[in-house]
């Protein structure tokens, strides 16, 4: 317990040996040598001098020439057991100490520096002495600690807990301030203010609208061969017993509503998200309330109520714009390929795929050219030494690569992997890891770095990692188990999809299908495609002006208008602005500790710095804690009653 105290700089240690001991095994300077190893704190008391072996005497160890210290140290005679029962005064035992040091011939000479009064003036000066040393040191320390908590105490010094008109003005205060905090978080700001440790509400709904419902769109499963075999179906049972001659347009329309109803599930799970957003930006508006726990709830119910309104009408409009796209089929759209196109298209792919070859071919969606996508940080974990370790570099990833560096100083490449029939699927997370990862991997079952079939990567959120597969997806990678016909991506030539959709058929085995049959089918599958892109475009557009029309916008709208009314109607305002226990007990502490540091001044600021004082004796060598003559072994240690005079081997100890 007492190196709680011992341990302080501004602790004085007074250590007290008997001298009927041996002192180097004293636990009171082990201790003070263990808190304050240059003895600059450290004082020697040696007590019980009148009890020592006959013929023996602490002269050197009084003489600060044993077992030296900084301080030195002061021998007193203290009353025995006899003389307290005896009742023996203290002037008495004082006269009588007085008389020992003077009458023994080892401490007569030195007996102004022994007993009990010379040991109270040695410790009043010390003690001001080192007041006063530490003094300078305290008044800024207190200073310090003043200057902050007049920050945090000023809305303090004239609170009434009872005064309803300053609860009225506090609740106003922070309505306004709720406003502010919400129109800067989703809007942004150029403020001081700004957040620059991590993505604000707003940026993070805008990686919502142009990342993740994008990647929702393409990660809906498509499986070409049950749309071709769907295709068939319909054009046969639309012509029934009759033989066709001609590609039935109502096919097409009976699979375009089929895929546009797809549509509504990553429509309506983008609200989703930017709802639960919007939840965690109120509640982070709000911890300025959190003195006032029930102003602070009501706030968070009020506007949420409202959001979740505003949810469903929101739903309800995204599913009437998906609902006005199976209304009418716009043929007659600038985009869209027509039937006397869709039928050439099998033709002027087979004459194009004779130019190009393979490679070129299927870097040709890349319409960017090789610029620039994204640029980050992320873990791979099957790279490292030997399988399973893991390192971070730096990606840079474009149109038609990925390449990653030492750092992002991007001097050091290690490699550069082309995107070619790459794909990309989610892995589990490994056991006691927090990291989020996915992998880059190619379909076909070929290699893709050295011997590894996958590039296992990592990200620290979900965010980031939904973030890359955003840009993975604008470089024409896609998710495993998706097809790029289906994904609604405007960067992709019909060719290229109609080259995927003959390798989808050859696999799904329409080669055997009825040559007419299967170019009526291979016309409508490239319809279906042109339109989708259409719509699918569209719909990437109009979601996220709807989102922030009829929820966002709105929701501004109603903190800056309405949200007061609704708390005042809401119940009593004094129940409501009732503090918290914990913010009462928080006040009223930071109140104390205010006055605290004033008072501690104040105290200071009278304390007369014009004291007689002495320096503080130069360093000593101390060393004398560890083991003893250990390089003798002939010399045996002095039993305690033995003679206290310092061998030549010890006087001569480092």
């Amino acid at each position: 317990m007492i190196f709680q105290f011992i341990r302080r700089e501004s602790c004085l240690i007074l250590a007290v040996t008997p001298a009927n001991t041996d002192l180097a095994n004293s636990d009171a300077l082990k201790l003070a040598k263990e808190v304050d190893p240059q003895g600059l704190r450290t004082i020697g008391v040696i007590t019980k001098l009148d009890l020592m072996d006959e013929g023996t005497d602490a002269r050197d160890v009084l003489e600060n020439k044993l077992l030296p210290l900084r301080r030195g140290y002061i021998g007193v005679v203290n009353r025995s057991q006899k003389d307290i029962d005896g009742r023996k005064d203290i002037q008495a035992a004082l006269g009588a100490e007085r008389k020992f040091f003077l009458s023994h011939p080892s401490y007569r000479h030195i007996a102004d520096r022994l007993g009990t009064p010379y040991l109270q003036r040695v410790l009043n000066q010390q003690l001001t002495n080192h007041i006063r040393d530490t003094l300078p040191g305290l008044r800024d320390k207190l200073q310090k600690q003043l200057l902050t908590l007049e920050k945090d105490v000023d809305q303090y010094k004239h609170f009434r807990p009872d005064d309803p008109s300053i609860k009225t003005k506090a609740m106003l205060q922070m309505i306004q301030q709720l406003q502010t905090d919400f129109e800067r978080t989703i809007e942004g700001s150029g403020s001081a203010q700004i957040n620059t440790n991590e993505l604000s509400g707003g940026a993070k709904i805008n990686r919502l609208f142009h990342e993740r419902f994008p990647f929702e769109i393409v990660k809906m499963e498509f499986d070409e061969k049950e749309l071709r075999r769907e295709i068939a179906f319909a054009i046969r049972n639309i012509h029934g017993i009759r033989v066709g001659l001609f590609t039935p347009d109502m096919a097409f329309e009976a699979i375009v509503k089929k895929q546009i109803g797809r549509l509504k599930e990553p429509c309506l799970k983008c609200v989703d998200l930017v709802v639960q957003e919007l939840s965690n930006v109120v509640r982070f508006c709000t911890e300025r309330m959190s003195r006032y726990p029930r102003l602070r709830e009501e706030t968070e119910r009020i506007i949420m109520s409202h959001v979740r309104s505003r949810e469903q009408t929101c739903k309800d409009q995204l599913v009437l714009l998906i609902d006005c796209e199976l209304a009418y089929m716009n043929t007659n759209h600038e985009d869209f390929i027509g039937f006397a196109n869709a039928s050439k298209c099998k033709s002027l792919f087979e004459s194009s795929a004779q130019n190009q070859s393979e490679n070129s071919a299927k870097s040709g969606h890349r319409a960017l050219g090789n610029q620039v996508i994204r640029k980050g940080y992320m873990c791979i974990h099957n790279l490292g030494i030997m399988k399973g370790g893991s390192r971070d570099y730096w990606f840079v990833l474009t149109s038609e690569s990925i390449s990653w560096f030492k750092d992002e100083e991007e001097r050091e490449k290690k490699y550069m992997l082309p995107l070619d029939g790459l794909k990309l699927r989610d892995l589990e997370q490994g056991f006691m890891s927090r990291r989020h990862m996915f992998a880059l991997f190619n379909p076909e079952g070929r290699n893709v770095y050295k011997d590894y079939k996958q590039l296992e990567l990592s990200c620290e959120t979900q965010d980031d990692v939904d973030s890359w597969k955003a840009s993975f997806l604008r470089a024409g990678v896609y998710p495993e188990k998706t097809s790029e016909a289906a994904n609604g991506d405007e960067l992709i030539p019909p060719f290229l999809v109609l080259r995927e959709n003959k390798r989808s058929s050859d696999s799904a085995g329409t080669s055997s299908m009825d040559p007419q049959l299967e170019r009526q089918v291979e016309t409508i599958r490239n319809l279906v495609d042109s339109y989708m892109r259409i719509v699918t475009k569209t719909t990437r557009d109009l979601v996220p002006k709807t989102i922030m029309m009829l929820i966002i916008n709105n929701a501004k709208d109603f903190i800056n208008g309405e949200l007061l009314a609704h708390l005042y109607a809401s119940g009593d305002q004094s129940q409501m602005m009732e503090e918290s226990p914990e913010e009462a007990q928080k006040r009223e502490e930071m109140l104390r500790m205010y006055h605290a540091c004033k008072e501690a001044l104040h105290i200071i600021g009278d304390v007369s710095m014009a004291t007689v004082s002495t320096p503080v004796p130069p360093p000593v060598k101390n060393d004398w804690l560890e083991s003893r003559l250990d390089s003798n072994p002939r010399l045996s240690p002095p039993s305690p009653g033995g003679p206290r005079r310092a061998t030549p081997a010890q006087q001569g100890m480092p």
